[in-house]
């Protein structure tokens, strides 16, 4: 059976485009005795693009922390300032979502449109397609680029057990605002890690046993988009990055991703480590199965002066390890994609510890 999967019904692109945002929301706004809730990264709580929101009087925005990697938790708790909010409105569900930020904000954004429609708590719905009604209208505003999250099908979430994603038709997104001006101003070393988090789920797509015309399609485009941004530079370089991360979303979204990801869900998992830094930090060490994609990252962290943390498993052991392992190896389509239907005969729990150990 071939995947029948959603996609963003709705994209705009270009520089200034953000300035459209009001005119998106309109169409969707009740005319009476209703609002928008805005999920901003609070990094903007002091910055100007916080006056340029299309906020109305009646709108809630809250301010998004995710200075750790989002939670189940954390989910739930502003799913429920939401519902607090909705009382005053007679219970009438808000109008849409915006969700602005990086891609932990995007997710946040993705998980509370589903959480106001479907009962219980967001960690119920960590696995493949658990949701089951559609989620209230959710737009995506990036100011990072890399993650895809903008146009995949996933939250992934840090839930009580495990870290994984809530993966449904229902999170996609229904509006995208794809503005490169906002994505000019990140610190060096967060613009390379989101990067490459673009460049290794391209290298862990295409080399994959999942790999199909479709993924390769939109996969070989971001990997190309990436070399440019991080081996040349030039002047359009974040409109480049910003479309790598779409046709990365994309190419994922038909096939899957691999070892790297399996790896630093563990990472993040046991000892916190964001999901960009954690890739590359599991990627650098990867050389026996992505050779060259190893080789050109390196190149890429020497070209933009990026220094790796080490060390960062040093002295883990027992029951953390264990852990670790466990979320690694529980995520058996990723395994798969990369080392084939028979991949547990090649990636022992032994075997994942020793990689850990390494880093």
């Amino acid at each position: 059976m071939f995947r029948n999967f959603k996609v963003v019904s709705h994209v705009v692109f270009g520089r200034g485009c953000f300035s459209q945002l009001n005119d998106i929301l309109v169409p969707h706004r009740q005319e009476t005795g209703s609002f928008m809730v805005f999920l901003v990264d609070d990094v903007f709580t002091e910055r100007s693009l916080r006056d340029r929101l299309p906020v109305k009087d009646q709108d809630l925005l809250l301010w998004v922390n995710v200075d750790d990697e989002p939670k189940t938790v954390y989910v739930d708790e502003l799913t429920q300032r939401v519902k607090t909010y909705m009382k005053e409105f007679s219970d009438q569900l808000p109008d849409g979502i915006v969700g602005l930020g990086g891609g932990s904000t995007l997710d946040i954004a993705k998980a509370v449109a589903v959480m106001l429609t479907n009962q219980g708590s967001s960690a119920d719905y960590q696995g493949w397609d658990l949701i089951r009604n559609p989620a209230v209208y959710h737009v995506a505003v990036p100011t990072l680029s890399g993650t895809g999250a903008e146009v995949s099908r996933t939250t992934v979430l840090i839930g009580p057990e495990r870290k994984l994603g809530i993966n449904s038709d229902h999170t996609v997104f229904d509006q995208l605002v794809l503005d490169p001006e906002l994505i000019a101003d990140p610190p060096t070393d967060q613009r390379f890690y989101t990067g490459m988090d673009c460049y290794i789920h391209c290298v862990e797509s295409l080399t994959g046993t999942y790999l199909n015309s479709f993924s390769k399609s939109f996969g070989e485009k971001a990997i190309d988009l990436c070399r440019e941004v991080f081996l040349d530079g030039g002047p359009d370089s974040d409109d480049k990055l910003m479309m790598a991360s779409y046709f990365g979303g994309m190419s994922i979204a038909y096939s899957q991703v691999g070892i790297c990801h399996a790896l630093s869900y563990g990472l993040s998992f046991v000892l916190g480590v964001h999901h960009g830094i954690g890739n590359c930090i599991v990627f650098d060490q990867l050389e026996g199965y992505y050779p060259e994609g190893v080789a050109e990252f390196r190149r890429m962290m020497e070209k933009h002066s990026i220094y790796l943390p080490r060390n960062v498993v040093a002295g883990i052991e027992g029951d953390k390890l264990d852990k670790m392992i466990d979320v690694a190896f529980s995520l058996e389509p990723l395994w798969e994609n990369a080392l084939g239907a028979d991949w547990k005969e090649v990636m022992t729990r032994e075997r994942i510890g020793e990689l850990y150990r390494r880093m």
